[in-house]
Order: C-alpha cells, then structure tokens, then sequence
C-alpha cells in the first residue's frame, strides 16, 4: 500500500506542475511588450556563433558563450539604447577538440599565438550608437578583441519579449538577433589567411532579463 501511495502522489505532483506551466510561450514579438530600464544579459541564452570560410571547400563555425552585459533602452526612444557586452574568448567551443586547443594554445618558444593563446583576455563590445528602423536597428561600436579595439557594425532584430513563469523566476525577458562581421586580421589574428578566411561572420541571439528594479 505505501508504494501505491507514493506512486499516486508522485502522479499527482506531476499533474499539478504540468497544469501550472503556460500552454503558450511567454514571449511574443510585440513592441508592446518591451518595458524601459535595464537588463542583465542571460549567459545561458546568449551566444555568439562565428563562422570563416574554410580554403574555400566549406564554411566553419564555433561558439562563444557564458556572455555578460548589460543593455539599457527606452521604448519610446531606442536611439539612446545602449548595450555593453563581454565575452569570454578562453570558453571558445568548436566540433573539433584539436581545433580548440590550436585556438587556445600558446605561440611556440615563446612567440605569438596562432589564435587566441593559453590566457586570452575577454572580448568586449561597447555600442556608441544605435539607428533605429523599426523593429530593427544598426548598432554602432567598439569592440575590443585581442588588445586591440575596432569600430563593429551590428544589424540587429528584435525578437521577443515577455514575463517568465513564476516557476522560471517571473521575471521580464527580451531578445534580439544580430548579424555582423570582422576582419579577423585587424584584431592580430592572421594565421593561415587566405586559406582560412580573413572575413568572419557573426550571428548572435542575445537574451536579456530585466534588473530587479524593474
């Protein structure tokens, strides 16, 4: 009889969970939705994909993830939005083990790295400007990538917004889509180019949770 009691009350809290979670998803892509103030980057659900042309036989991607930030914006005046974004270079993930150890790894007998090397510092993407068209924007900025800092165009959607379930915090949530690209050589990253594409595209899906304040 216990076990028969301890299965009926696992199914019962199995019911009572699945009739709290939402039937829909919380997030729309509705304007309306957007609230003011500030939000905190959600590292889970920010990623950052890149991808170069690899000698000219297929495209190659990876991820940067684990990014932090911040993003402030007014729905009544998105041209003073601004974002500040860091990402951890050393968390690099790729398909290939040798690939992201030849990214991390240090340059021979003390020399420059191929890629990043061993200890890379964080990139960083600071926006000075943003043009508003519509649901969409370009973002202006700086990013900062190897000790070295160069202007980034960035075209960016919105893609949603909502308030989480209670059982997911109940917080305000709001994302984008952004694409972009750089030229890897202008950061000091100019191994085996033309081979491996100078040219790196960017595509990004950033998630950002409102501060408490809010």
């Amino acid at each position: 009889m216990k076990i028969v009691h301890a299965a009926a009350l696992a199914l019962f809290s199995t019911v009572a969970v699945a009739a709290q979670a939402p039937t829909t998803p919380p997030g729309t892509a509705d304007m309306s939705k957007v609230t003011g103030g500030t939000y905190e980057a959600d590292p889970a659900h920010t990623l950052v994909a890149w991808t170069v042309d690899h000698f000219g036989i297929t495209p190659y991607s990876g991820l940067f993830g684990d990014v932090s930030g911040t993003l402030t914006l007014d729905p009544a005046d998105l041209a003073n939005a601004s974002v500040d974004m860091t990402i951890p270079v050393s968390k690099v993930t790729t398909a290939s083990a040798g690939l992201t150890d030849h990214l991390l790894r240090p340059g021979k007998d003390g020399g420059d790295p191929d890629f990043f090397g061993a200890d890379p510092s964080s990139a960083r993407f600071v926006s000075t400007s943003v043009v508003p068209d519509g649901k969409d924007a370009v973002v202006l900025g700086n990013l900062t990538l190897n000790g070295i800092t160069k202007p980034v165009a960035l075209d960016v959607s919105f893609y949603g917004a909502g308030t989480m379930p209670e059982t997911m915090g109940g917080k305000k949530q709001i994302g984008f889509h952004a694409t972009g690209s750089i030229l890897r050589s202008e950061f000091g990253i100019g191994y085996a180019i033309p081979m491996v594409s100078d040219k790196v595209d960017l595509d990004i899906v950033a998630a950002f949770v409102a501060t408490p304040a809010q």
